[in-house]
């Protein structure tokens, strides 16, 4: 998501010329191909990259990841790279300029998701046993139990069934969600002034935090999709991917917390 990138989406309730909705049926197919090809890869160099950092550059990822993400600093900065890293990603990728600048913001946001997201695996990891094997070189590196292999397996489930069940809902009724925009981006800075006030003055709700950002990722999709499939020109196709990975990758860190904080060792 970004906010700034969206607003000029859907700056209009109808599609823009040029847009998805008035492309031939060979172009507008060829459009969503590209789309969703792109945010698929996003999403496997988001798995190979965290994965990759955790094994071999273990100690790295212990420092540049917040350890354990059960205070709502940790969900406070989750809202804050939301709204503020993917702006700055998102105009990259809104580039008509240099197609290489839309790339650039790609690899910005799998990079920062990447980082992000170690935290809460890390907090898996150690909360379910097995944290990390010391090998005799003095070198450390991550071990997953089969208890935390089972959470980070369920949420990875629940993300791609929610995303996938989401934007079938959209694409079968054709019903345009974009009405939705300036209700979640408010809803958005609502939740970084919740997570403000929680850390000002010394509360902590964030399992309550994980749901409500849950609940408005759902609605991302539903809006994102519309612009995807209505306000998207068909040379922003790296773009569209870009917006829907974020929202995608925001998500399943939510459920992957949401999960952690539920089940038992």
């Amino acid at each position: 998501m970004a906010f700034g990138a969206q607003a000029a989406f859907a700056a209009k309730r109808r599609p823009i010329e040029g847009a998805v909705a008035t492309m031939g049926v060979s172009d507008r197919v060829s459009f969503l191909r590209k789309t969703y090809a792109h945010l698929g890869a996003s999403l496997v160099l988001f798995a190979l990259f965290t994965a990759g950092m955790m094994r071999y550059a273990t100690e790295l990822s212990l420092h540049l990841s917040l350890y354990r993400p059960s205070g709502m600093g940790w969900a406070l900065l989750m809202v804050a790279v939301f709204i503020v890293g993917t702006i700055a990603a998102q105009r990259l990728a809104m580039s008509e300029s240099s197609r290489a600048l839309q790339y650039v913001g790609l690899a910005i946001s799998v990079v920062v998701w990447s980082l992000l997201a170690q935290g809460v695996i890390w907090f898996v990891v150690e909360k379910f046993g097995n944290p990390r094997e010391v090998f005799a070189g003095g070198h450390m590196n991550a071990a997953l139990s089969p208890k935390a292999a089972l959470v980070i397996g369920e949420a990875t489930v629940a993300t791609l069934a929610i995303f996938v069940g989401l934007t079938v809902a959209v694409f079968v009724t054709r019903k345009d969600f974009s009405f939705l925009g300036s209700f979640l981006r408010m809803a958005m800075f609502g939740l970084l002034a919740m997570g403000l006030i929680c850390v000002l003055f010394g509360f902590n709700i964030g399992i309550v935090y994980s749901v409500i950002f849950a609940l408005l990722m759902c609605g991302y999709i539903l809006y994102e999709t519309s612009l995807v499939m209505n306000y998207v020109r068909p040379t922003q196709h790296v773009a569209a991917a870009v917006m829907l990975f974020t929202t995608v990758v925001s998500l399943f860190i939510q459920i992957l917390q949401i999960l952690a904080e539920t089940q038992r060792r």
